[in-house]
């Protein structure tokens, strides 16, 4: 009421400008730039009211999606030479037999055949083999009738190519190919790359993909020697045993040494889907990393975990989004009123003003001013073409928006850190003692009875993390070093990686981070970025309408793969580190800061939203394995443009959850970096972001809203009180975290280079005492016994006795012996 009260006052000076007619013309044009903003609406098959978004979040798509995308479409006459390649061989080797006919021991005998054909010194022969294998892998499809055979004898192949030691030989293969200096140079040299670049790679690499996804999917009918397959491969992956490195660490090598320019033929799309696949195999996906968490906290004796955050946010519903009316006619009236920031139409209005919400006008205002000048006109455009469409429905709009309201109880349990009540006693006891006792959490004589139900309160909601007690682990292994002895590190494969990755980490984030931006649809095309395209152009390229039509959507499809596979494993990796040790996960995390991770996926979200979730950049009648077993019906420009009936892509939601959640990751409990948010804007384009109604985008959405509304004033909160509500509906609340007041202790400018600061010491510390074991440390072990040392032989050089006497009178005789400086040392 008081903010209603304190905007009645505002549109007196509107009110007197009725009589001027000047600002009537100019909303005559706006029909004709609605019309434009609604045709491109209609191109990005974008709804102008967003529908729920019937989205489940997982470690990956199906299986069948997961597999198409590791093929461009211009790669798809390859998969007729695959089977030509094939049927060449095995009709020399089986007369007039299928390979579906074959029993166990006849297939066999022929994958040792052709593993036998990998040896030899021709290339070209090499390659025919290899493509033979890869058929194979892809389900042997010329004899099949429907993609579900197809499915089910790639998936049978995969576990038979690995029993047969396949993927070894395969991984020598690569070796040799990332080795392979003559056809790196050769690349350099062209002007422009293709995909014959790098065929032997990508059949390689394919070969490779497939055998990873088709094992690491789990089925309840597969046969007890499959998992048992299943768990010697993951073993194998994370543990290597004829090579130092784990495989992840050669495609992480991959990436770099494109990035680096010194290998741009490498088709870096199936090297990053093969990248995140392996991780996701050997590490574990979402729900393992779940079950992991909960063991882990009962081998430190920990309480269970409050709410399995998992299903929580399955259960979680969108919310409504924002009601346009209002705003439009407020637009329309701050345009007759020479953008008036109380304009005449809230005291019109006002019955209808009052029953929404109040703060709800100013919001498209705040934004836009915000934001830069570009895109505000452009998302003022579009949002006013948004309202324009819904205000004829403004009634009937009321109904779901009550309807969607969030039920009664709040889906997370308060959590309080110990930080948390230290911080309040302080306060308490500064104000009715006049002195603090430290940490002290249990001593509250002096206090009145609420402080001490506060605190009890507080103390029931109190969660103490994992990283917590690694933290305080750390802190007094570097306090003790000799009396806690060494400390007793668990060879998990997330900690074979990272010690594998530790040297050359910065680098890889860098790599990641290159990729990423090239990917994003907001990137311009610079002469100095990297080509991402090699493994999607033709060698010809498109001379009709059509192909160029195609080879746009193929180029377009390429980009939001690569974006989906980096998010992904970028997550992945700060999620298993964090479990594993939280000074792993600060490390990961400050060298994707330091190499502007921040700002990227601002820069990614700064773009119509909507447009990028719901874009139809995929010819299903392409995609394998359904090309493989329907005849292709003849593509026509429109149904290139009507693309598929799905509601939303599934790959580009997964995305943007991801980048969400990795800028979560980055910012919590940060305040230079939160400060980061705040520098570069964040708040009009993560609010606009909320337009799509999906729970847990929107869950991500707030929280990074939540973390920075302190900073942002309280003109902006009063203008957004519709995000301050979603916020305190579904994110966690934290029992005395005021962000929706500004008041917090830790928001302090002054700490932030310290904090940043203090976070790189201890995590080179932790590195330094985990991970530098030098051989002459000062902790090394000595020998006090006289007669021992005296009685060691040491090797000297063979012109020391030529120089002996010399020695000794410069370096015993002539030094005067200081005994007065023993006692500096006693």
């Amino acid at each position: 009421m008081e903010a209603a009260g304190g905007a009645a006052p505002a549109p007196a000076p509107a009110r007197a400008r009725p009589a001027q007619p000047q600002p009537q013309p100019p909303p005559q044009p706006q029909p004709k730039s609605r019309e434009l903003f609604r045709s491109q609406r209609k191109e990005s098959e974008g709804s102008v009211d967003c529908p729920n978004l019937e989205f489940e979040y997982g470690d990956a798509d199906s299986h069948g999606a997961e597999l198409a995308e590791l093929y461009s479409y211009t790669e798809e006459p390859e998969l007729s030479n695959n089977r030509r390649c094939f049927e060449e061989d095995f009709h020399t080797q089986v007369q007039d037999r299928k390979w579906l006919e074959l029993d166990g021991a006849q297939q066999k005998a022929y994958i040792m055949h052709l593993l036998d054909g990998l040896e030899v010194v021709s290339r070209d022969k090499r390659l025919k083999v290899a493509r033979a294998i890869l058929y194979l892998a892809q389900g042997v499809f010329g004899d099949c009738d429907n993609e579900g055979d197809v499915l089910h004898w790639s998936r049978h192949n995969s576990f038979l190519l690995y029993r047969l030691g396949t993927f070894t030989a395969f991984l020598e293969l690569l070796n040799m190919e990332i080795d392979n200096s003559q056809a790196c140079s050769s690349a350099l040299r062209k002007p422009a790359i293709s995909l014959a670049d790098s065929t032997e790679l990508r059949v390689l690499l394919s070969v490779m993909y497939l055998m990873v996804e088709n094992i690491r999917v789990e089925q309840e009918v597969d046969p007890p020697e499959w998992k048992t397959c299943r768990e010697t491969f993951r073993m194998e992956l994370s543990f290597p045993v004829h090579t130092e490195e784990p495989f992840a660490l050669l495609l992480f090598t991959m990436v770099t040494k494109f990035c680096s320019g010194h290998a741009p033929h490498f088709p870096m799309k199936k090297v990053l889907l093969l990248l995140w696949k392996v991780l996701l195999f050997t590490l574990g996906g979402f729900e393992a990393l779940q079950v992991m968490k909960v063991r882990k906290r009962e081998e430190l004796g920990l309480p269970p975990l409050p709410e399995d955050s998992i299903q929580v946010m399955r259960s979680m519903r969108a919310a409504s989004p924002p009601t346009y009316s209002i705003e439009l006619m407020e637009q329309q009236q701050q345009k007759r009123g020479h953008r008036s920031r109380r304009p005449l139409v809230k005291q019109d209005s006002l019955d209808i003003y009052n029953e929404r919400d109040p703060f709800k006008n100013d919001e498209a205002g705040v934004d836009e001013e915000e934001n830069d000048d570009v895109d505000s006109g452009i998302e003022g455009e579009l949002d006013l073409m948004e309202r324009d469409a819904i205000i004829p429905t403004m009634p009937a709009q009321r109904l779901p928006i009550e309807r969607v309201s969030f039920p009664k109880g709040l889906p997370w349990a308060p959590k309080v850190r110990q930080k948390d009540i230290e911080h309040f006693l302080e306060a308490s006891r500064n104000k009715f003692i006049g002195f603090t006792l430290g940490q002290d959490t249990e001593t509250l004589i002096g206090l009145p009875r609420p402080i001490h139900e506060s605190v009890k309160t507080l103390k029931q909601h109190k969660y103490v993390s994992i990283s917590d007690i690694q933290i305080k682990n750390e802190e007094e292994l570097e306090k003790c070093p000799m009396s806690l002895g060494e400390e007793d590190v668990q060879e998990t494969p997330c900690e074979v990686l990272y010690r594998a990755m530790l040297y050359n980490l910065p680098q890889y984030m860098i790599a990641l981070l290159k990729i990423l931006l090239a990917a994003a649809p907001t990137s311009k095309a610079k002469t100095d970025s990297i080509n991402i395209l090699a493994d999607v152009l033709p060698e010809e390229m498109p001379i009709t309408v059509l192909q160029s039509m195609k080879l746009g959507i193929d180029v377009n499809r390429h980009k939001e793969i690569i974006v989906k596979s980096i998010s992904a494993l970028l997550l992945l990796l700060l999620k298993h580190f964090k479990l594993n040790h939280i000074y792993q996960f600060e490390y990961v995390s400050q060298h994707l800061v330091f190499a502007n991770c921040i700002p990227l996926i601002l820069k990614f979200f700064n773009q119509n939203i909507m447009s990028y979730i719901t874009a139809k950049n995929s010819i299903s009648v392409l995609d394998y394995p359904h090309c493989t077993v329907y005849d292709l019906p003849e593509l026509t420009a429109e149904s290139l443009e009507a693309g598929d009936n799905n509601q939303f892509c599934w790959r580009n939601l997964f995305s943007c959850i991801n980048l969400l959640r990795i800028l979560n990751k980055l910012t919590k409990w940060k305040h230079s970096r939160t400060m980061m948010l705040v520098v570069f804007k964040s708040a009009p384009i993560l609010k606009r972001a909320l337009k799509v109604k999906q729970a847990m985008m929107q869950l991500y959405v707030l929280k990074l809203l939540k973390i920075q509304t302190k900073y942002l004033g309280r003109q902006w909160r009063k203008s957004n009180m519709k995000t301050m509500s979603a916020i305190y509906q579904k994110v966690r609340h934290r029992m005395n975290d005021d962000w929706a007041y500004g008041n917090d202790i830790d928001a302090r400018p002054w700490d932030f280079q310290a904090e940043e600061c203090t976070l790189r010491a201890n995590i080179e510390a932790f590195n330094s005492r985990r991970y530098d074991k030098p051989q002459d440390s000062e902790f090394a072990p000595v020998d006090n016994c006289l007669q021992s040392v005296l009685g060691q032989r040491l090797e000297l050089p063979e012109d020391f006795r030529y120089s002996y006497e010399l020695w000794l009178e410069r370096e015993v005789f002539s030094q005067p012996i200081r005994w007065e400086e023993l006692l500096h040392y006693q």
